[in-house]
């Protein structure tokens, strides 16, 4: 028996493949395939990396047969029949990954699939001509099922954030004037790296001073900038996301300080309105409300977003989707206001997970500039 507190939790994919099941009758489906990385991690547990092309299908009695590169078919996972494909030819890439997983794939299915779901964008002609009348897209039904995570999602989630806590402490310590913006991503990436103890699937995204965003340049912070630390780590394929604003040069302007009072008034509003069934557009709407009694300084992006196993998914806290709130959502609020005069704005944003009757703040430490 594995040690590892974050192995698979092969019990929680065989769930997960349950209420994917129930999605095949209500489609009347009698095959899915899915060729999205993370929507067969999702399904079976397995994480790859980006380089390679996994891919899993699961018949209408629940029997999932999953297609991993040869050199990964020791991992855990939750699949009844597990298959290799030749991701390598003399230890080089091949360029033909996805055809040579689905290849494998179609091989140990039966000829002519009928009535079958598949990952419309990721799905290649070569499934599609294993496939008789229509393929249904499946997609839209498995983002909405990643919404709600299970606890063994919610502990990957909350150990990747352990990363980010240990980098805002050390970011506290190390900004100040002088100090070169691609030190600082250094510094962060390796505390990252140390708290996790291994190395990371992802890190991102935003490290400039002075700045809205974007990657590290090769530029020296200056006192009276605001820092915007919008900081992700991937721990085993699932991402953090949230972010923390920090004066250099510890003094803060009357202005700077004020812009940072307001935005931290929104979230006593998110935790005092999100529950299951409240719209996320309408929460939206009221913080930019809120928000814009700061003009000149602006608010112009969305309020937050789900994360997962990508660093956006459903719900949505944006005016261009018209999701509400799910009990086991994990989400950001993440309000900000920028101008010219603030040298560059203020971004801070918290994490939650939506409960039965209202929701969990997970990011509980510090705020300050």
């Amino acid at each position: 028996m594995s040690d590892d507190p974050y192995e698979v939790d092969v019990e929680a994919c065989r769930s997960r493949q349950q209420r994917l099941l129930a999605e095949m009758v209500e489609h009347g489906l009698e095959w899915v395939l899915l060729t999205r990385g993370e929507s067969v991690q999702w399904l079976t547990g397995a994480y790859v990396g980006p380089l390679f092309a996994p891919a899993a299908a699961m018949n209408a009695e629940g029997r999932v047969t999953l297609v991993l590169p040869s050199r990964k078919t020791s991992l855990t996972v939750a699949a009844d029949e597990v298959l290799p494909y030749e991701e390598k030819w003399h230890s080089t890439l091949r360029d033909e990954q996805r055809a040579a997983s689905s290849a494998v794939l179609m091989s140990a299915l039966p000829l002519k699939l009928r009535r079958v779901g598949g990952e419309w964008s990721q799905m290649g002609p070569d499934l599609l001509a294993d496939c008789e009348g229509k393929v249904t897209n499946i997609e839209p039904v498995v983002f909405r099922l990643r919404r709600q995570k299970d606890n063994d999602e919610l502990c990957m989630l909350r150990r990747a954030n352990d990363a980010n806590q240990v980098m805002y402490a050390l970011a506290r310590e190390i900004v100040r004037p002088g100090v070169n913006e691609l030190e600082v991503y250094n510094a962060l990436h390796a505390a990252a790296v140390q708290e996790l103890g291994e190395a990371l699937t992802y890190f991102g995204q935003d490290f400039r001073s002075n700045a809205r965003g974007g990657l590290p340049r090769d530029r020296r912070i200056e006192a009276g900038d605001l820092y915007i630390l919008d900081l992700g780590v991937g721990f085993r394929g699932y991402y953090s996301d949230n972010a923390r604003t920090i004066a250099v040069g510890g003094e803060p302007s009357e202005k700077q300080v004020l812009a940072w009072e307001r935005v931290t008034e929104v979230f006593p509003l998110v935790e005092s309105t999100v529950r299951p069934g409240v719209s996320c557009k309408q929460l939206f709407q009221e913080v930019q409300d809120l928000l814009d009694r700061s003009l000149p300084w602006v608010f112009n992006h969305h309020l937050g977003h789900g994360v997962g196993l990508a660093p956006h998914e459903g719900p949505h806290l944006n005016p261009n989707w018209d999701d509400t709130f799910l009990e086991g959502e994990f989400f950001t609020a993440e309000p900000g206001l920028y101008h010219e005069e603030l040298c560059a704005g203020v971004r801070l944003e918290e994490n939650y997970v939506v409960t039965a009757s209202g929701c969990e703040k997970l990011t509980d430490y510090p705020l300050g500039l």
